[in-house]
């Protein structure tokens, strides 16, 4: 499904593939690449913990850059039952050549350059660029969505206070 009317991207409005998830329905597994290239099912190989998913548009901007940092500097007060995947179209070597610059080691970075298969389930992906619009999802261990959060813009960084509050309480 092709939707338009909900981001402007480089100062018109762009399409985005896929529906919005909605919170209490169960959250589509996918399957994406991490930076050695070996692939990984986001929800089937993180069963039983509870999931932050930031989708973002790359790594190598501004915004994106800081939510990653905030991310895996928030990852380690959450403990070992909260997984925080961040998620792009930017390839899994330039993920690892990111990842080694900046220190970030506690969130696993993931790419979904192959078959944007993360980016049609979940409403993210920007069709002009091949790119995602930036939101955050939280799963609980149910697999069941407890938070969905679309920024209205690309440049607009999430609540996180929301978004790990939601997190804590779906550990319970």
């Amino acid at each position: 499904m092709e939707r338009t009317g909900l981001i402007k991207v480089g100062g018109k409005d762009a399409t985005v593939i896929g529906n919005d998830a909605k919170v209490g329905d169960l959250a589509p597994d996918f399957s994406v690449q991490k930076t050695d290239w070996s692939s990984m099912r986001g929800l089937a190989d993180t069963a039983g913990k509870v999931r932050i998913l930031a989708a973002v548009p790359s790594l190598e901007t501004d915004v994106c850059d800081r939510e990653a940092r905030r991310f895996n500097q928030e990852a380690a007060s959450l403990g070992k039952d909260v997984v925080i995947e961040v998620i792009s179209t930017d390839l899994p070597y330039t993920q690892k050549r990111w990842c080694g610059a900046t220190g970030v080691d506690q969130v696993l970075t993931l790419s979904d350059h192959m078959a944007v298969e993360f980016g049609e389930k979940y409403g993210v992906l920007v069709k002009e660029r091949r790119t995602f619009r930036r939101a955050v999802f939280v799963v609980g261990r149910d697999d069941k969505l407890k938070y969905v959060a679309y920024m209205p813009e690309l440049g607009t960084e999430p609540d996180y206070a929301e978004v790990l509050e939601t997190a804590k309480k779906a550990l319970a």
